[in-house]
């Protein structure tokens, strides 16, 4: 569940990027429907937040993600709202966060999650995926013991500009154990059976961390390539979508 909204249009406003807007009663129906685990992505810190991780709670979320973590002290806020009722995990997509790692890595959090794209527009690095060879996700990852995760992933043959199966390798090459589905999964899994693809999701993640070193170092180098030739088109996207309003004015 990702509940995640408030700023968010603000701060990636001219990036292509997503804002999904799930609701309590979203929560009650997911954890009415499974029993797997659920988690819910709140808002990040500020007044709203004690009353939301209650909610979340009550609805029947195992665990909460926190998102643009800035400061050790909130995290440890919402550990003592927490109060173990659920699980509580966080979103390395701020400089500051990055640059406490260390010490958040620290605190009783059952997952990390580094995001790359709300890093990037931190850093005001067009291509999300410059975090790789600039070394921030190899640090970041390890610093955590705790079950760690970036980017995101769709079919295994799929990808643009950035393809999956060299994503796929990178988590195996820094020991991930989870991620997300990115967007453009919904879009590739079109006149597919999810019940089919999901299973070759989870081989070739599985396929990746039985690979030996040399290879593994070897799809890392290939992916520092396909990062490096990434620049232009994502500099050029993002251009194109922050016109777009004056391009729309123009044509009204």
């Amino acid at each position: 569940m990702d509940w995640e909204y408030i700023g968010k249009a603000e701060r990636q406003a001219g990036f292509d990027t997503q804002i999904n807007h799930d609701t309590l009663e979203d929560l009650r129906r997911v954890r009415a429907c499974t029993a797997a685990r659920v988690l819910c992505r709140i808002n990040a810190f500020g007044p709203w937040t004690q009353k939301e991780i209650e909610a979340a709670v009550q609805a029947g979320a195992d665990e909460i993600l926190l998102p643009m973590v800035r400061s050790v002290e909130e995290v440890e806020r919402v550990l003592e709202w927490a109060k173990g009722r659920c699980g509580v995990g966080i979103l390395i997509e701020t400089r500051e966060a990055v640059a406490i790692c260390e010490r958040l890595a620290q605190l009783p959090l059952t997952r990390a999650y580094l995001g790359l794209h709300d890093l990037a527009i931190e850093r005001r690095t067009p291509n999300p995926f410059r975090a790789i060879p600039d070394g921030i996700v190899e640090r970041v990852r390890s610093a955590f013991p705790i079950p760690f995760g970036f980017a995101g992933l769709t079919l295994p043959d799929r990808g643009f500009p950035i393809p999956c199966r060299l994503l796929i390798a990178e988590m195996a090459r820094l020991g991930c154990s989870f991620s997300f589905l990115r967007r453009s999964f919904l879009r590739d899994i079109v006149g597919r059976d999810p019940r089919m693809e999901i299973p070759r999701i989870l081989e070739a993640l599985r396929e990746a961390f039985r690979q030996p070193l040399p290879a593994r170092e070897a799809m890392h180098q290939e992916l520092l390539r396909a990062i490096e030739e990434a620049d232009a088109f994502f500099s050029n996207r993002n251009r194109m979508v922050s016109l777009w309003p004056i391009s729309r004015a123009r044509l009204s």
